[in-house]
């Protein structure tokens, strides 16, 4: 690979990018980056309440922003946030990136969310929202992903396990 991540994590909220993605960084000797938690540093504020301050079309263009500069000068492991794959430039940007899709069923998902209102997209009818959430963005993840890696009733460690062997990684 000539630049970029070394591995892209993408997947609905709650797929356990963050906690697999550290988990990758330190198994690859490679630093770690969250687009969401770049966006929370660069406006100093959750993104829970740029949702509710500014609205969905605002939060998005800081993703979109803070997805382009991750991938332009980020080489170890980078998680994007849930709804990054809406965008049409995102999705470009990542075409040949070794990306990894974390995916889960319903069930999981509201295990793992529950009633999280720091997931504004969740906050109300988590069940309904993530099946409607997903027949969304469920194309879109598989469409940039290399390698689809399932994570139900898999620990974050046979998760990081799991991308690794799928893309052919080795520890560092």
């Amino acid at each position: 690979m000539t630049g970029g991540p070394m591995v892209v994590l993408v997947g609905p909220p709650g797929s356990g990018k963050s906690t697999v993605g550290a988990l990758l960084a330190e198994r690859l000797g490679v630093p770690y980056r969250d687009t969401d938690a770049d966006i929370v540093a660069a406006q100093g504020r959750e993104i829970a309440d740029i949702f509710v301050d500014e609205g969905e079309p605002h939060f998005r263009q800081l993703e979109r922003q803070a997805v382009a500069a991750a991938l332009a000068d980020h080489t170890g492991v980078l998680a994007l946030g849930g709804g990054a794959v809406l965008d049409a430039n995102t999705r470009e940007q990542l075409t040949g990136l070794p990306v990894a899709y974390l995916s889960m069923d319903v069930d999981e998902a509201v295990r793992r969310v529950g009633l999280n209102t720091a997931r504004p997209l969740l906050a109300i009818n988590p069940r309904r929202q993530w099946r409607e959430l997903m027949e969304a963005r469920r194309p879109l993840y598989t469409d940039v992903a290399r390698v689809v890696v399932p994570t139900d009733d898999r620990t974050p460690e046979e998760v990081a396990q799991a991308v690794l062997d799928a893309l052919e990684l080795k520890d560092a």
